[in-house]
């Protein structure tokens, strides 16, 4: 652990991803003291007011100060990405570790149902989901938990085939250690680095899911201050009030920049090849 945390803030673009995250993540958790306006406050004095002293980054068509809608806005991308793809990581690590250490049947009829699953585009796949359960927040962690899903599948998979014919793992086979045993002390532990990498990677990739779908109108209620709400809001009136719509389109960007970044210094952080350069 002191190892990793050494080679962590020693690499720069983990350092830097977890800096953006931090200020999304205070943001989000201090946004009821950050945000100047209540972010339901409608000001009928000032729909479409450019940014000001009053309101910064200005207001949308009903009068709702844009600051205060994208600091809790923040809330909901978060928790969308971060509930979504905790859903997605079991369930493709228990998926994945089944298919490639028992093999055979089991490794069959998974393979098989995560191929027809790939075989949709992410997007149409969410959009199907969201048909079915309808629009609201639980339902949009949900579908995007479900469409990610497969992806951690198929990298569990393949790590646990690279690591089950193991030494370690077969001299635990020879003394009667339970599969499941074996699959928790031995088989986890050692292919937890392209997980931990994926994660990140499907944070940013949730953000951008909910942002889409919500963008187009089956996501969270209309009324929920989302970043994808209000970037289906701005396209109406980016002619003549740019601000509604890129502002939330910023922040959208840094949110996703800074899982990006944070994945790509992980990446670099735990891989041994890099490791024994190093060294």
């Amino acid at each position: 652990m002191k190892d990793f945390l050494n080679r962590f803030f020693h690499n720069k673009l983990a350092v830097t991803g977890s800096i953006i995250l931090l200020l999304f993540l205070l943001m989000a958790i201090f946004a009821p003291v950050l945000a100047p306006y209540d972010p339901f406050y409608m000001d009928s004095s000032a729909p479409l007011a450019p940014p000001s002293a009053a309101h910064l980054l200005g207001t949308d068509n009903m009068g709702r100060d844009i600051l205060s809608r994208i600091f809790y806005g923040a809330r909901i991308s978060l928790r969308v990405s971060l509930v979504s793809v905790t859903i997605a990581t079991v369930a493709g690590v228990f998926l994945g570790v089944a298919a490639g250490y028992f093999g055979k049947l089991t490794d069959g009829v998974i393979s098989r149902i995560l191929e027809i699953m790939f075989a949709f585009p992410e997007v149409l796949l969410a959009l199907l989901i969201m048909s079915i359960l309808g629009p609201s927040l639980n339902n949009i962690m949900i579908a995007i938990g479900i469409v990610y899903t497969p992806i951690f599948a198929r990298i569990t998979r393949g790590a646990v085939l690279s690591v089950k014919d193991s030494l370690y793992v077969e001299a635990a086979r020879s003394i009667g250690v339970k599969d499941s045993t074996i699959i928790v002390r031995h088989i986890l532990p050692n292919i937890l680095s392209p997980i931990l990498v994926q994660v990140t990677l499907s944070l940013a990739f949730a953000i951008l899911s909910e942002a889409a779908l919500s963008f187009l109108g089956i996501g969270v209620e209309p009324d929920v201050p989302s970043w994808g709400i209000m970037l289906n809001n701005g396209k109406a009136w980016i002619e003549i009030a740019w601000w509604v719509g890129v502002f939330p389109g910023i922040a959208i960007a840094l949110a996703v920049l800074g899982f990006n970044v944070l994945g790509d210094g992980l990446r670099d952080v735990l891989d041994p090849r890099l490791r024994n350069v190093e060294d």
